[in-house]
């Protein structure tokens, strides 16, 4: 990108600008020393001399190839004019003497003039003949933005910076974008401020909406004036404005559009008119008081929403802001809608808008009408001739005064007491309702819950009878399978005995097993039990007496 350069007009940078714009603007294209590239050339209020295109004596752009390329290019100037050499003759060593690394710039006071060394290395202090009338003055990098050192200037700011310089003439110019290096004979090259254009410290806002217009800095330099007294003069404004927004520039009479972008002012003679926004606003505004027809005192609060088109016909009808000329041109206009109304076709409404306007059969359609049919159609038709697009008008509230408010308020009062009175019996019955409510349906609740308790206990009932009787099925048939078990046991262990006592054959065995059954017999009777023979003749006579003995008894119990 080319390094920008103006002197005591607009610069405007590197872009396109609206055709009204007719603004100054200086480069020095890195082909040529002095060649100014402002575009298509006009008349332009706004055109000064560019002082930075005019030949100044030692002072070279930085290009390309660096800030040394332009110290050689300085030095040989200064060499043809006869002039003493920038560069030293001095020679670096490597093994003592003052430093100068690479990257920096060593900077030696030769009896009041400069002189410079650019070769990294160290530097001796002998022989003695070589510093007589000279003193080392330290380094400074030579990526520095600034280095002033016996009328030396060397400038170099970055894309985002600019700096503004004051020449010994004390013409100012600002540079982006690229440098310089310089050797004032006369006078100094003070550099008075080094701005970050993206960044500018002063917000200028709108102070009704709210809406951020843009940001500007002032460069201020100080001059002395008769008296050894000191004052500040701004020599340089710089501004910053968005996208959607726009500056108004004025000369005279002369009036001047600048766009979004990165700007700044050098010129005297142009002074910043404002900063505007072309994008939409709103905003609720109340009107002075207004007299209906019958002389009763109202007051409005209306809704407007408006864009700003053209900012040059705001400016030149005087206006500062779009509110103030939409503020005059709606008081107007509502003053002679309201005065050929009467109090009775406006007390019913209280708002206009886009939801009532087409409502033909409300009783205050006179005023809904004549703001319908003249405020829009007049207030559209105004804000045109100040650039400004009317986008939505409303009127929100309006406010009776006098007598006829107080009587009214009074009416609105007793209206709204009977209103909060209903508004508490219709809440009390509520509450009432509410609460039988609640009831019913916390006795509901608990019946079902009971039910739900009772059916929960039957099933339990059920369920634990059910498992009573499948327990005891269960042990009966364990028992009866048992004592089958133990019946078949013991039948088997019989048999199995009368064959192991049938199969004994010797006759001495035989009694002897008849003697054991007799003393078990004996053990299990006790030892004065007496065994009759139920086969033999005594046995008999036994039945015999105990069949006379139970006739006997019976006998004697009929008897009684």
């Amino acid at each position: 990108m080319a390094s920008t350069f103006g002197d005591n007009s607009t610069v405007l940078g590197d872009r396109k600008l609206h055709d009204e714009i007719m603004i100054a603007k200086g480069e020095y294209s890195p082909d040529s020393k002095a060649e100014a590239v402002s575009g298509k050339p006009h008349a332009s209020a706004f055109t000064t001399v560019d002082y930075t295109v005019e030949e100044r004596p030692f002072f070279i752009p930085i290009r390309k190839d660096g800030v040394i390329a332009a110290l050689e290019k300085l030095d040989q100037q200064l060499q043809n004019a006869g002039r003493t050499r920038l560069f030293s003759k001095k020679v670096p060593t490597d093994w003592t003497g003052k430093e100068v690394v690479p990257g920096q710039l060593g900077l030696i006071n030769h009896g009041g003039s400069p002189k410079v060394l650019t070769k990294p290395g160290r530097y001796p202090g002998f022989p003695l003949r070589n510093w007589w009338a000279r003193s080392w003055c330290g380094t400074q990098g030579l990526s520095d933005t600034v280095i002033e050192f016996h009328g030396l200037t060397v400038v170099q700011v970055s894309q985002n910076q600019a700096a503004v310089v004051s020449d010994p003439q004390n013409h100012v110019f600002v540079i982006k974008n690229g440098g310089f290096v310089a050797y004032a004979i006369e006078g100094t090259y003070d550099v008075l401020s080094i701005v970050d254009q993206t960044h500018l410290p002063t917000i200028i806002k709108d102070k009704l909406t709210g809406v951020v217009l843009g940001s500007t800095h002032e460069v201020k330099m100080n001059s002395k004036v008769s008296g050894g007294q000191q004052k500040e003069y701004v020599v340089a404004t710089f501004l910053n404005i968005p996208a959607s927004n726009c500056a108004i520039l004025q000369r005279g009479d002369d009036l001047e559009l600048l766009g979004a972008g990165q700007s700044v002012i050098t010129n005297p003679s142009v002074t910043l008119r404002g900063l505007y926004t072309l994008g939409e606003n709103q905003l609720e505004m109340p009107t002075k008081d207004i007299f209906t027809r019958d002389q009763v005192p109202v007051s409005l609060t209306i809704y407007l929403k408006w864009q700003l088109t053209e900012p040059l016909k705001l400016t030149t009808h005087g206006y500062n802001t779009p509110y103030d000329a939409l503020r005059d041109k709606t008081q107007s206009i509502l003053t002679q809608i309201v005065a050929h109304l009467d109090y009775s076709s406006m007390v019913k409404q209280r708002s206009l808008g886009p939801d009532n306007m087409d409502d033909g059969s409300d009783p205050s359609s006179a005023f809904l009408d004549a703001l319908r049919t003249r405020a829009m159609d007049d207030m559209h038709e105004a804000a045109l001739e100040y650039g400004i697009i009317l986008k939505d008008l409303a009127v929100i509230d309006r406010q009776f005064k006098g007598e006829i408010a107080a009587t009214m308020d009074k009416l609105t009062t007793r209206a709204l007491q009977a209103q909060v009175e209903a508004a508490n019996v219709d809440r009390e019955n509520s509450n009432k309702v509410k609460q039988e409510e609640g009831a019913l349906s916390v006795t509901r609740i608990k019946a079902q819950a009971a039910n739900a308790q009772a059916d929960a206990e039957a099933y339990r009932v059920i369920a634990a009878a059910k498992a009573q009787a499948q327990k005891v099925r269960i042990e009966a048939e364990a028992q009866a399978e048992a004592t089958r078990m133990a019946a078949e046991a013991e039948a088997e262990a019989i048999r199995l005995k009368a064959k192991a006592d049938a199969e004994v054959i010797d006759q001495f065995a035989r009694e002897m097993e008849l003697r054991r059954i007799e003393v078990a017999r004996v053990q299990a009777f006790g030892s004065r039990a007496v065994f009759v023979p139920s086969e033999s003749a005594g046995s008999q006579m036994g039945n015999a007496m105990a069949l006379g003995m139970a006739a006997s008894m019976g006998a004697n119990a009929i008897k009684k």
